[in-house]
């Protein structure tokens, strides 16, 4: 189990190298700043670009954009939970606000009000271009009793028109004087597919946990359902969804008569983002899963982390994780949960 999580980790923390293309996009500002740049994203109001004399990428606030060129193809998601693929223009209008000129082919053109503009991303032919991730590390160490841990965690994402795909993994590591060392590691493997109405997707999910904590070996989770952005902006992305789900557990040998349980579960879950322009966010996930196999029995499972930027793509991270079951197998702990702080490095178009 370890070494295919650490196969995993390895995967998820090199990424996957991207390809740079010709810097040839042009953003005027509103204060009459041209930027003759490539264009990398627009993600939770901010616009990421990259110069050919800067090195890295740098943040622009969205709002004070007032024309955007690029030939390159980007999926375009609005406020609606529209979703559009194509080259960039824009044309402002005496009297209108500034629109955004999204150019799906040579004979289909659709202008979008900035304002409703919530998410860019590159997309392209080449496979290797549709990814965007994070790397997260840290150590804590007190000299008390001499207690230290070890967190790192990975996020890759791959994206597509109407649908993408995610991988998030998780470790924790702590160890001290007088007590046995504590290892927690999740992967949760999850995608959406938005449906014809306004912000309304199904979802799929796996999740893969093992915490010595509370004597699991490892637990498996899958379900689906459906779900809706309650609110998808340039300052919050809420989303709420519902379904069922299945999950299987194997725990320690010796710690209990059986070894494995498994629960059928309807499911409960929410992601909420909060962000503001290159500052800072904060993510929160939960996942509930009232048991229907075993009715009284509740599990709860939910990570944290806030953001602060620090510059270019290195943040500085606190996270916080978290797992209860009401009802464990007997002498065995209901509960894990943490925190961890330590530093964060984007990659791929963001």
């Amino acid at each position: 189990m370890n070494s295919r999580l650490l196969a995993l980790c390895c995967v998820l923390f090199f990424g996957i190298p991207l390809c740079a293309r010709d810097k040839t996009d042009v953003i005027v500002m509103t204060n009459g700043d041209r930027l003759t740049c490539a264009i990398k994203a627009l993600n939770e109001g901010t616009l990421y670009v990259s110069l050919d004399y800067v090195v890295g990428t740098i943040s622009v606030q969205w709002s004070k954009v007032d024309h955007i060129e690029s030939r390159q193809l980007f999926i375009v998601k609005t406020e609606d939970g529209f979703v559009y693929t194509g080259t960039l223009n824009s044309t402002r209008t005496a009297g209108r606000p500034l629109e955004i000129q999204v150019l799906e082919s040579r004979n289909k053109q659709v202008d979008i009000s900035r304002e409703q503009v919530v998410q860019m991303g590159q997309t392209s032919t080449s496979f290797w271009r549709r990814f965007n991730g994070a790397v997260n590390s840290g150590i804590n160490y007190s000299k008390g009793n001499d207690a230290i841990q070890y967190n790192f965690s990975s996020q890759l994402e791959y994206l597509r028109d109407r649908w993408s795909l995610e991988a998030n993994y998780n470790s924790t590591l702590a160890s001290s004087t007088g007590t046995d060392p504590s290892a927690r590691n999740q992967l949760v493997l999850d995608g959406i597919h938005l449906l014809p109405w306004n912000n309304w997707f199904y979802f799929g999910l796996a999740s893969f946990l093992q915490s010595s904590e509370q004597n699991i070996r490892l637990q498996t989770t899958g379900g689906g359902g459906i779900g809706r952005y309650l609110a998808n902006t340039n300052h919050a992305s809420i989303a709420v969804m519902g379904g069922f789900a299945g999950q299987n557990t194997n725990y320690k040998q010796s710690t209990m008569p059986v070894n494995t349980q498994n629960l059928a579960a309807a499911m409960l879950a929410s992601e909420v983002k909060l962000f503001r322009f290159n500052k800072t966010n904060l993510t929160v996930t939960s996942v509930l899963l009232p048991a229907l196999s075993q009715p009284g029995r509740i599990e709860f499972t939910t990570n944290a982390t806030y953001y602060i930027k620090i510059f270019s793509n290195l943040n500085w991270n606190i996270s916080f994780y978290g797992n209860w079951d009401n009802q464990p197998p007997p002498s065995l702990q209901g509960s894990d949960y943490g925190t961890s702080s330590g530093l964060s490095w984007t990659f791929g178009i963001r």
